[in-house]
């Protein structure tokens, strides 16, 4: 009897033991993440924003605390300068990417500068960021981290709605960030080359875009590649439209029935511009 005892004893204090062991590599499990930036088309020369640090927080703090940096530590602080409309024809800038700790996701923090421009007719004009220098743009993802994989954010930085011209005759330039967080994991891509019979004129551009509910995606197409990459696209099926603009010899073009699927990129292939009838 008393050996049977000892025996549930300890075969009760190992089995703590090892569900403590367990429990703590649990909470030590860690996740890859990473955030890359692209941008929608604007009508300016350039858009320049200075990225100061990329920082995350679970929803287990409902206050504004528990904020955690991890952009690139040799960077954070300092600043780096992006050209947003470099970042169009399937072009992205990786602005962090490390192990964190599994379990949720919140939310993401885009800490931005005050080294900020936008270029119009040639001319550069200081861009304010009234509300991002500040405490950062947040942007809600609410994503489970599961130990062991990896997960790719994209920043699609809308310049369009991004950009505001402030109202009055100081002809001054504010920055409201208008930004759209997407997974790789949970949505698809589009991606396609645009041709034409003859070589396309400096400076021309191709807006591709597709509806989706609450507005557009778009994304110009690469001068010299004649690339394009629509990311983060929720599963469905678009009508895509290739519009090279109202000043331009050739006219609109639509592909229907593209079907995006989660996880994956949909390749339209080569699509030719045709010239406008006369």
């Amino acid at each position: 009897m008393k050996f049977c005892v000892l025996v549930f004893f300890a075969i009760t204090l190992m089995g703590l033991f090892f569900w403590g062991c367990n429990d703590t590599n649990d909470s030590s499990e860690t996740s890859r993440v990473s955030v890359r930036m692209v941008d929608a088309p604007g009508d300016y020369d350039e858009v320049n924003v200075e990225v100061l640090d990329v920082l995350i927080k679970s929803n287990s703090n409902e206050d504004d605390q528990g904020w955690i940096s991890f952009g690139d530590v040799a960077h954070v602080g300092e600043g780096k300068i992006y050209n947003l409309l470099d970042l169009t024809g399937g072009v992205n800038v990786l602005l962090a990417d490390n192990l964190v700790s599994s379990g949720n996701l919140g939310q993401i923090r885009l800490l931005l500068g005050d080294q900020n421009t936008v270029v119009k007719g040639g001319v550069s004009y200081p861009l304010k960021t009234p509300s991002a220098q500040q405490s950062g743009l947040k942007l809600k993802v609410n994503q489970t981290l599961e130990a062991g994989k990896s997960y790719e954010f994209l920043l699609d930085f809308d310049v369009a709605h991004s950009v505001v011209v402030q109202a009055g005759s100081s002809g001054s330039y504010n920055l409201h960030p208008v930004v759209r967080v997407s997974t790789k994991e949970n949505t698809g891509s589009i991606k396609g080359r645009i041709i034409s019979p003859s070589p396309f004129p400096a400076g021309f551009a191709v807006v591709v875009s597709i509806p989706v509910e609450g507005g557009t995606i778009s994304t110009f197409m690469n001068l010299e590649t004649g690339a394009f990459l629509l990311n983060g696209v929720p599963s469905g099926i678009y009508t895509l439209s290739l519009d090279p603009g109202l000043t331009s010899v050739y006219a609109i073009k639509t592909i229907e029935n593209v079907v995006v699927v989660n996880g994956a990129s949909t390749d339209v292939g080569d699509q030719t511009l045709v010239l406008k009838p006369l």
